[in-house]
């Protein structure tokens, strides 16, 4: 298949094999922040709630598209991302996947509702940073992607204040907006086996619903970004660039690239923006035979997306040099045509097959349906010292699915990896504390799940790296 020797064919049905359990980990490791609420509060019963989830989970993954995903892929440096040796992409797939399994099962087997994306972001740190530690690489940190890191992380330390945050807004709001009856039944502890009033279990199954469809769109998209990374380095030829395309189509985008970029006042720029200019113009420069003709060698994909990588991270920089004296509506045209995520020339790097994006989707949909319980416990009983009420589950979910919702493309031009598990955890906190104040919280459980969140990362991190070291020696 695809012309691969039979050892490597068999590497690569381990790492998408590997990429779909860290999805079906990925859905029940995280069903209970959908879930937990719904099922607390009597308004669907535990099996009604995960196959409900695991649904939404699933349409939410096939309409997300890639962005979120690649945004992760892309932490690591473009020399990582085209080295054409497939044992090396083989070997940084294994490591980051089986690290990032690791954790989210043993977090899941103890019951802490630790974040999946922390996970796999550390993981993908790691292997950059056990990169910098080989003998023969030069890059030293380098080889991790800091400055998309840095906005990654940003993403992932807001998420909880926001959820936190809103979650007490909202309390407050509920409490002043709604009539006395109202507020009663809203703000009342569940009876046991009682359903809620009608139009409370429709808010509820409503709020689940959300979270669990921007929990496809978000942590789905990682999975999908697993596999084109796996595709990408294992099959060039075939997934570099999104074969899809006319490649003929990115000279519009090209001409509006060099165009801009020859606008800039060279005078002013330092010797390092002067450098990236450079490499722009040398990546369009060679380009253009095949954009010209519409064809290239088969094996000629890499080149064309390290090519479409390089210019799209160079003139990112550029745009936020302090030093680039360009309008506001050239910087938004150079941005549109190089630099965002499925537009423009980042169509035909940031792609996937829909039988990949389905792969996933049936991954992480599966797993919604199984294993939910340990997490449920502790989301559910674990964090207040009051019964969840609707009021509480209502806003905890409605502000996840909110946080979720914007980093996963509801605002034009901006998607970022966030952590479910933490939106919806802090707004649990945030809606106890609005009722009752800090003492509502249990503090043994918080703990506990505030040192996972700070474990995450670093563990995920030397996990990766370690593995990635001897994968490296192991398959050379």
């Amino acid at each position: 298949m695809f012309g691969l020797e039979t050892g490597v064919f068999v590497l690569l049905a381990i790492c998408l094999l590997a990429a779909c359990a860290f999805e079906f980990i990925n859905g029940f490791h995280d069903t209970a922040n959908a879930v937990a609420t719904v099922i607390y509060t009597n308004s669907l019963q535990p099996t009604q709630a995960v196959i409900w989830s695991g649904i939404w989970n699933f349409i939410g993954v096939v309409t997300g598209g890639v962005g979120v995903g690649m945004s992760i892929v892309n932490l690591l440096p473009v020399e990582l991302l085209i080295d054409q040796n497939i044992y090396h992409s083989i070997a940084m797939v294994l490591a980051l996947l089986l690290s990032a399994i690791i954790w989210n099962f043993g977090t899941w087997y103890f019951g802490l509702p630790a974040s999946s994306s922390h996970t796999l972001i550390g993981a993908i740190l790691g292997v950059g940073l056990g990169y910098a530690l080989l003998p023969d690489n030069t890059t030293g940190v380098a080889a991790v992607n800091w400055g998309e890191a840095e906005k990654v992380f940003l993403a992932l330390f807001l998420s909880p204040l926001i959820g936190f945050g809103l979650a007490v807004v909202l309390m407050f709001v509920l409490r002043r907006s709604l009539n006395k009856d109202m507020r009663k039944q809203l703000f009342d502890e569940p009876h046991p086996g009682q359903a809620p009033p009608l139009w409370v279990r429709g808010l509820l199954i409503t709020t689940c619903t959300l979270v669990s469809f921007f929990h496809g769109r978000n942590d789905g998209q990682k999975g999908i970004g697993l596999i084109m990374l796996i595709l990408i380095g294992i099959l060039p030829a075939y997934f570099a660039i999104n074969t899809r395309l006319d490649i003929k189509n990115l000279q519009p985008d090209l001409t509006t690239v060099q165009q801009k970029v020859a606008m800039i006042d060279t005078k002013l720029l330092s010797k390092t923006d002067l450098d990236r200019i450079q490499k722009i113009n040398a990546s369009i420069a060679s380009l253009q035979p095949a954009v010209t003709t519409g064809n290239y060698p088969k094996g000629g994909g890499m080149d064309i997306r390290k090519a479409l990588l390089t210019i799209s991270s160079n003139t990112k920089q550029l745009i936020g040099s302090e030093d680039v004296k360009l309008s506001e509506s050239d910087k938004s045209a150079l941005r549109k045509a190089a630099t965002i995520e499925e537009e423009g020339l980042r169509k035909y790097t940031d792609h996937a097959p829909f039988w990949a994006i389905l792969m996933i989707s049936l991954s992480l949909g599966f797993g919604t349906m199984i294993g939910w319980k340990r997490i449920v416990v502790t989301v559910g009983e674990k964090i207040g010292k009051s019964h969840l009420t609707y009021a509480q589950g209502a806003s905890a979910e409605l502000v996840a699915a909110t946080t979720i919702g914007l980093a996963s493309g509801l605002i034009p031009g901006f998607k970022a990896p966030v952590s479910t598990t933490h939106a919806l955890s802090s707004g649990i906190a945030g809606a106890m504390v609005a009722s009752k104040g800090i003492k509502n919280l249990q503090a043994k459980t918080v703990q506990s799940i505030a040192l996972a969140w700070v474990l995450t990362l670093p563990v995920a991190i030397l996990l990766s790296a370690s593995l990635f070291l001897i994968f490296r020696l192991i398959l050379g």
